[in-house]
């Protein structure tokens, strides 16, 4: 196939909003934003994408059901118990970090409050290659002698090292053991600077620190995208 075909994807953003109420009262307000990507010379690959967008969409309104009956629950006991009652909701919402050079990139968060002192939000991420519709793992961004996780493990320690001196509370005492426990290789994507590793709240920092990101450059790991 011609690469200049999947140099880069077409792509709108669709929104979904939705209102769950229970004897006239909201129980649970829905919000999903996501792409739908087109590609004119490539039909199967805009379906592969396109298709797994669909299943997490479809997957999310499906636990939105779920919180909903939850909420009704919850509701319900404030009215027996006199305590009270706010609404639940459920946020969904893509954005797209790269789409050039025969790659896209994006990550979605979900955020839900479910009643709480705060609400929480969980990140996920996916990166594709365009040319073909597939998918890609972290490791597929490094030559196989490397060990990219020890590459990537230290320089985020590094960075880390420099960032708490700026700010001694922004992650946990026992930060260092936390990166390396921590470490999940589905939680990157990429940028034009670099790729992106990134910790769920909570992971290596308090609450107020949200999503950690650590940007590792591509001169780093020795590789740039390029079709």
């Amino acid at each position: 196939m011609n690469k200049d075909y999947c140099y880069k994807a077409n792509i709108s953003m669709k929104k979904i909003e939705e209102t769950f109420k229970y004897d006239y009262i909201e129980m649970l307000k829905l919000t999903i934003k996501y792409p739908v990507i087109s590609m004119e010379y490539n039909p199967r690959s805009e379906w592969i994408i396109n298709n797994q967008i669909a299943i997490s969409v479809r997957e999310y309104i499906r636990y939105a059901e779920y919180l909903y009956q939850q909420a009704i629950n919850y509701y319900k006991n404030s009215q027996v118990n006199d305590f009270p009652f706010h609404p639940y909701e459920a946020y969904m919402e893509y954005t797209v970090t790269y789409n050039e050079n025969c790659f896209l990139s994006v990550y979605f968060e979900k955020y839900e409050f479910t009643g709480g002192a705060h609400g929480s939000t969980v990140r996920s991420s996916e990166t594709w290659e365009l040319c073909s519709g597939m998918q890609l793992p972290l490791y597929s961004f490094f030559k196989p002698e490397i060990n990219y996780r020890n590459l990537l493990i230290e320089e985020i320690t590094k960075q880390a090292e420099y960032n708490i001196k700026q700010n001694s509370n922004i992650y946990f005492t026992e930060y260092k053991s936390l990166i390396l426990k921590n470490f999940n290789e589905n939680n990157f994507y990429l940028t034009t600077q670099g790729i992106v590793i990134y910790y769920e709240q909570y992971d290596i920092a308090p609450y107020a620190a949200g999503i950690v990101e650590f940007l590792i450059p591509y001169a780093t790991i020795g590789w740039y995208p390029q079709c």
